[in-house]
């Protein structure tokens, strides 16, 4: 087999990126763009000692999986989608095989028992945060010091493994807010001059947008990502984005500017100005109302969230009276449910008592979060809801564990790490805790696996559930129920 060969394969198997496996005399090659069980004719575009890539020259033969894409630009270009061309029950398919195997491969868990993957009730437009690149296509500097943009602006998002902006109009996953808000920052760039920053020039202004949209209260946040101080004419901005959004159906509640100049792997940095409305926009989530910052972590998609974190709360399997801790609690969302749910059975046992009493028999949550802002928010969401027996505190999990853990012992711990998992400190000193539940919430089967396998010696893998978050992309949450061996 040579580069620019043209050979016939089977797609036997999809990478966790979401490329096409099929193999040639034994070699396998990665192939985006197709569907398991197509038969297609490939170009090979890259050779490796056991391995290759190629790209799709046409399609010999369906898979029945195969669906035509609903969206124009899937397949030229954007990464934003990996399985717009299969039907949804054929992705659902894949996710649950892709979190299974990797629980079992990597986490070393036989006998998995896993309940069914929940589809999400919306599979179009259920994002509730929008993250667009900005560009220009390049600039030039002019005599005198002038920085003008080469092409009119592009808002869009990522072609595949690369920083060249897609430009887009419509998305299928984003809200119509959201839509909107990218729509006006275009117009205003190309009307008044305004560049985009280039990465390889370290020069020009705008850098992202991001758009965070409340479906239950209709209130939007706009956040503009800039490599300078501010943005000159932001009131006539303003003004457009004010339009557009409320032409959409919504209400723009909050314009933040985000300073992160220069070079940055980092969409937003920590340094930020509210130039127009609130601080921050409201949302509902099971019953509870929680305020949410420019720099919060908050789930992306509401609709499932609220079956994402229901299902946390049945594998915690709450009796009353517990001691829980909330790691990695961003805006408090898992551990202000727990705590409702706490207060809830203590009402149901002690019936109409002193708030004091009930306070005392009520369980506690402490929450532990890296992100200052995201900490406030969720102190400030208990005293939204009335919820007394809650406190989340900021630092590092696996550096502030410690204190929390001086004179209590927690019955359950709930974990929702980033991608990159849990540290192995954290780990070690939940093995140490001995709490009798550990209720695991991932975004990355693969670390999630990892760190199962860390907690193996002490804990049990009881069960697992997958949950599709994210309709139409490569990614998967996981929920699994942790109990202490012995």
């Amino acid at each position: 087999m040579e580069k620019g060969q043209i050979v016939n394969i089977r797609i036997e198997d999809i990478s966790n990126e979401g490329s096409g496996i099929g193999k040639f005399e034994g070699m396998a090659i990665f192939v985006p763009g197709v569907t398991l069980g197509d038969v297609c004719d490939v170009e090979i575009t890259k050779l490796k000692k056991s391995y290759a890539f190629g790209k799709l020259v046409s399609v010999t033969e369906p898979s029945p999986d195969r669906v035509e894409p609903d969206c124009p630009y899937f397949g030229k270009g954007c990464g934003g989608c990996t399985f717009r061309n299969i039907s949804y029950d054929a992705e659902l398919c894949l996710k649950e095989k892709q979190v299974r195997n990797k629980i079992e491969r990597l986490g070393g868990v036989e006998n998995l028992v896993m309940e069914p993957i929940i589809p999400a009730p919306e599979i179009l437009r259920y994002r509730n945060k929008a993250q667009a690149p900005v560009s220009t296509g390049g600039i030039i500097t002019k005599k005198g010091g002038i920085v003008v943009a080469l092409e009119d602006p592009k808002i869009g998002f990522y072609k595949g493994k690369s920083h060249d902006v897609v430009d887009i109009d419509d998305c299928m996953l984003q809200s119509p807010a959201a839509l909107a808000a990218m729509k006006a920052l275009k117009q205003f760039m190309k009307e008044d001059n305004i560049t985009a920053y280039d990465e390889k020039w370290d020069k020009g202004l705008m850098k992202h947008i991001v758009v965070k949209t409340s479906e239950s209260t209709n209130e939007v946040m706009v956040i503009l990502v800039i490599n300078g101080r501010g943005i000159p004419n932001s009131e006539k901005l303003i003004g457009m984005l004010d339009d557009e959004i409320y032409d959409a159906g919504y209400n723009l509640e909050s314009v933040v500017v985000n300073v992160n100049k220069g070079k940055s792997t980092q969409i937003m940095s920590d340094e930020y100005m509210v130039i127009a409305g609130k601080k921050v926009i409201e949302s509902e989530l099971l019953g509870l109302k929680f305020e949410v910052s420019p720099l919060a972590f908050y789930q992306v998609n509401t609709y499932q969230t609220e079956n994402l974190y229901s299902k946390a709360i049945e594998y915690a399997d709450l009796k009353g009276g517990e001691i829980v801790f909330d790691l990695y609690c961003g805006v408090g969302t898992i551990g202000l449910v727990a705590a409702d749910r706490l207060r809830t059975i203590a009402k149901e046992k002690l019936g109409d008592v002193s708030p004091e009493e009930l306070l005392q028999h009520s369980g506690y949550v402490y929450g532990i979060e890296s992100v200052k802002g995201a900490v406030i928010d969720a102190n400030r969401n208990a005293v939204i809801n009335g919820i007394v027996n809650a406190e989340f505190v900021c630092g590092l999990a696996e550096e502030k564990i410690d204190e929390l853990l001086e004179g209590r012992r927690p019955d359950v711990v709930f974990i929702d790490p980033p991608r990159s998992g849990c540290d192995q400190k954290l780990l070690d000193t939940i093995k140490s805790a001995k709490p009798a539940k550990v209720v695991y919430v991932s975004c990355d089967p693969a670390t999630m696996a990892r760190d199962i396998k860390i907690l193996s010696d002490t804990y049990e893998l009881e069960k697992a559930v997958a949950v599709d978050m994210f309709p139409r992309c490569n990614n998967v949450e996981t929920v699994c129920k942790l109990v202490l061996k012995g």
